[in-house]
């Protein structure tokens, strides 16, 4: 019985390692990537592609989007403007993105001109330099529709591209891709 106990011990011994270990590593690529993420900090502008088009959106019309480490390193404000409509945030759209770690995840909040705030949580690749953001949950009313996933990809220190998707009423999907390049 006494060897049968040991066993049964070891094995949950050895269960709790490699649990503990898992989520160690877990926590360790989520920090990696909001790490990749303030990296980006600074000023960034490039063409907006949009599918499907959209009659107020011009298909590769410029954007500009500011990245600003903030809370002493542990918060990141993503700031996006239209730089052909006037500097009116009640006038025009202008969102903002918070990413931060949480329970050893990194999850982005969009403050949404919808006036609802997704929630996603980041999946990496084994590169480190595509950032996958898959919907959570959201705060706040959907009936104008809701952002549902981001891309952020890489390319070096002043080239990265970002992909958002809109659900739309109806869950309809609306793409917007940008092309950004470090403002100079």
């Amino acid at each position: 019985m006494k060897s049968r106990n040991r066993l049964v011990f070891s094995v949950l011994v050895a269960s709790m390692i490699v649990t503990v270990s898992t989520l160690v590593s877990a926590q360790s690529d989520a920090q990696k990537s909001f790490d990749e993420i303030k990296m980006l900090a600074g000023a960034w502008q490039g063409p907006v592609t949009v599918d499907p088009p959209m009659k107020d959106m011009q298909d590769g019309s410029g954007v500009k989007v500011s990245l600003r480490v903030t809370s002493r390193g542990n918060a990141i404000v993503h700031e996006m403007t239209d730089p052909a409509k006037p500097d009116d945030p009640t006038k025009v759209d202008h969102p903002v993105t918070m990413f931060y770690l949480d329970n050893g995840q990194l999850l982005l909040t969009h403050y949404c001109d919808a006036g609802n705030r997704p929630r996603m949580v980041a999946k990496s690749s084994p590169d480190g330099k595509t950032l996958d953001f898959d919907f959570l949950d959201v705060a706040g009313p959907t009936n104008y529709g809701h952002m549902q996933h981001a891309t952020f990809t890489i390319i070096n220190a002043n080239h990265h591209i970002e992909e958002w998707t809109y659900l739309m009423p109806g869950d309809k999907p609306m793409h917007a891709r940008m092309d950004l390049q470090r403002a100079k």
